[in-house]
């Protein structure tokens, strides 16, 4: 079985990635601090991104990126999800969303995968959806509680459902994709 190495700080995407990859690949989960690269494309922070993890670790390995981006605020946080995360959080976010009518937002995911001799490949993932009144369900982790998608929000669908249908999913099935024909 294929080995695949997750360099993240955060438990829960290396969780969803080897629950995607199940029966499939075993997935190690590798801690590292990343820099945080900052550019309105989040392929281009996935790159950079997994050319940092290579430098430092020297092998085939998997990082991603996400950008979380509401239509009525021009796209904002973007690719500065996790920043905006740590700062105002999902009570921030839905104040400045207070009044809006237009709630459509989606999330985007790059993975980014560094191979044996250190080549990055990025694949993207995106899923459509909206910003919810207020947070609803106890699954999940960041926007998960106040992003809808077909009337439930992904703090409300278990986690074996939203890893074969979030962005992160999307993303990580052209990667499985392409490794298949490598």
């Amino acid at each position: 079985m294929r080995r695949i190495a997750v360099v993240t700080s955060n438990p829960h995407k290396a969780e969803e990635v080897a629950r995607f990859f199940a029966g499939v690949a075993e997935v190690e989960h590798v801690r590292m601090e990343i820099p945080e690269y900052r550019d309105d494309d989040v392929r281009v922070i996935a790159r950079e991104k997994a050319r940092y993890a290579y430098a430092h670790l020297g092998r085939p390995l998997i990082v991603d990126d996400t950008a979380f981006s509401v239509d009525a605020l021009q796209g904002f946080p973007g690719p500065y999800a996790a920043y905006v995360q740590d700062r105002i959080g999902n009570d921030g976010i839905l104040k400045l969303m207070e009044g809006v009518a237009d709630r459509r937002a989606h999330f985007e995911t790059a993975i980014a995968y560094a191979d044996d001799g250190g080549e990055v490949h990025t694949f993207s993932g995106v899923i459509e959806g909206e910003v919810t009144e207020e947070p609803e369900g106890e699954e999940g982790f960041g926007y998960d509680p106040i992003f809808a998608v077909g009337g439930r929000t992904f703090a409300e669908i278990p986690l074996e459902e939203k890893s074969r249908i979030s962005h992160r999913a999307r993303a990580l099935a052209a990667f499985r994709g392409w490794l298949g024909d490598q």
